[in-house]
């Protein structure tokens, strides 16, 4: 047995585990991450990435590399029953980001690209063979290139899809069913009018039964899409050996290109020729939530966790919040700063964000072409997700944005000294809390001295950034002093002052206070989230 070789092991190296590893590192604790797969997929599974994706993958610093590696995705061309198409286009531009499409092997190296730039590399041909608890952690067997091997680490966080071993190992039930039809995909290049960013959906409804559809999904490279449609004559699909029927059927046959083109010839209104298959495949959908995200200290995210219909393109990104919510937690639990009492946190606020997508994505797909009420145009963008009845959501005053909200950004703010206007998010980035005060009367002093407990009581972990109404000079000393010269900010956050909002490390507000004090804040930060001198 060797000794405790890393903090935390991450089994499952797509999107969701590549996140939580690099998300830990940037926290200061190390990880070891290991896939079964000898090599990435080259599917194309996931593309869409969300306006909140986006905003986790810009504290990251890594938004810029999968913006150049994607497509705006600007609207939907729909085309019902054979009659005229309509554009329903996308506006966003309220958001900080607009959707965007990345195939999910792109988005994969860009994550393990940013990882290794701590040092860490993805084990591949490695998986979980065997895990139990014991005194001194969690022990794990695993099979190799090289053989079986044996490992002991504090924490185990299972990112390993569907059919995923440390769920299974921990004996945590996956509850729900399957669609009885099988579907294809396929990655081919479409010779059409269809503007770049517009995706396409066509289909013609049917009578007690799902409707005939074919979805194509633009990718970066010119006139290259991801098709989708029902598979022909499939019949009963054969059970998985673990009873979880979801994912690209490796062992199945693709379609034929004939086979896609086939249904365009049927659905589109207008004439397109497909070509250049790079890759096709048949999938499963089952919609499924585990019972619990936790048991002791290993725990599951993402597709482990809960699947469901790709309807709005909500599956990859949900995972990668579960990440991005979970590490910095396990961070400082691990890292002796919190008590071990805040992970509990992470079901509580992750699992209701999941039962709302499972519901919600499977009624969309029962009713798919049926729709009757238009969704709210920021319902798949994932802004509006909220933990105010969450465990750490504490909020003592009134407000536009209030305790377990996200924290909406404001541009055109300036400093003294910089000769260039900033974002909120520009002052928020970081693995910090952060105190954001609307400043009024008395504000600067309390402001300083507030900075001057935190920095005492836990060095770098909380920083403190004041916002003005009024143009100033004043350098607080470990204050970041702000103007909100164009009222962005007012706007956002309303117009009071002598408000302040503690942001958590994942961006949402944690404490929010209408007539603020240090006390208050030291005192959320001790009992609620549970930091420890």
């Amino acid at each position: 047995m060797d000794d405790l070789q890393a903090e935390v092991l991450v089994v499952g190296a797509g999107p969701v585990g590549l996140t939580l590893a690099a998300e830990l590192a940037r926290h200061g604790v190390r990880a070891r991450i290991i896939d079964k797969s000898a090599a990435p997929s080259p599917f194309c599974r996931a593309i869409g990435v969300t306006p909140r994706s986006l905003e986790v993958f810009e504290d990251m610093g890594i938004a810029r590399t999968l913006i150049d590696a994607g497509v705006w995705l600007t609207g939907t061309r729909v085309a019902m029953s054979g009659g005229p198409a309509r554009d329903v286009l996308h506006d966003f531009s309220d958001l900080p980001y607009s959707s965007l499409g990345v195939p999910q092997y792109a988005t994969e190296a860009i994550l393990a690209a940013h990882l290794a730039t701590f040092g860490v590399a993805i084990e591949r041909g490695t998986a979980l063979a065997s895990l139990d608890f014991t005194e001194g952690g969690i022990e794990v067997g695993l099979d190799t290139p090289g053989g079986p091997s044996t490992g002991r680490y504090r924490y185990v966080v299972g990112c390993d899809g569907a059919h995923s071993a440390v769920r299974k190992a921990l004996g945590i039930g996956f509850e729900g069913d399957a669609f009885p039809m099988e579907f294809m995909l396929g990655d081919v290049h479409i010779d059409w009018d269809l503007p770049r960013g517009l995706a396409m959906r066509a289909m013609r409804l049917v009578e007690n039964d799902a409707p005939d559809f074919l979805i194509a999904i633009p990718l970066p490279d010119h006139g290259r899409y991801r098709v989708s449609m029902l598979a022909p004559n499939a019949g009963s699909p054969a059970t998985a050996e673990d009873g979880v029927e979801h994912g690209i059927q490796t062992d199945r046959p693709g379609a034929t290109l004939d086979e896609l083109q086939a249904v365009a010839d049927r659905l589109l209104p207008e004439p397109a020729t497909f070509s250049d298959m790079r890759w096709s495949s048949t999938f499963r959908i089952s919609m499924r939530l585990a019972g619990r995200y936790r048991v002791g200290d290993a725990f599951i995210a993402g597709d482990a966790a809960h699947i469901h219909p790709p309807t709005g393109g909500q599956g990859m990104n949900t995972g990668i919040q579960d990440a991005y919510n979970l590490a910095w937690k396990l961070a400082l639990v691990a890292g002796g700063k919190a008590s071990a009492g805040l992970l509990d946190s992470y079901e509580a606020e992750r699992r209701p964000v999941a039962v709302d997508v499972v519901a919600r994505t499977t009624e969309q797909t029962v009713n798919f072409g049926r729709d009757r009420t238009p969704p709210n145009r920021l319902q798949d963008t994932q802004v509006l997700i909220s933990y105010r009845d969450g465990p750490l959501s504490l909020s003592a005053g009134e407000g536009s944005v209030q305790a377990g909200d996200r924290v909406p950004d404001a541009h055109g703010l300036r400093r003294f000294g910089f000769g260039y206007p900033l974002r909120l998010f520009d002052l928020l980035r970081g693995p910090s809390f952060v105190l954001l005060v609307a400043v009024g009367e008395g504000d600067l002093e309390k402001a300083e001295a507030a900075a001057a407990e935190f920095e005492a009581a836990w060095p770098g972990l909380v920083r403190v950034v004041a916002v003005t109404a009024e143009l100033s000079d004043a350098q607080p000393v470990g204050v970041e002093w702000v103007h909100d010269a164009e009222g962005n900010f007012k706007a956002a956050f309303g117009p009071a002052t002598g408000v302040a909002w503690l942001i958590r490390p994942d961006k949402y507000v944690g404490y929010h206070a209408g007539s603020w004090s240090t006390d208050g804040v030291l005192d959320y930060l001790r009992n609620t989230i549970g930091l420890t001198r």
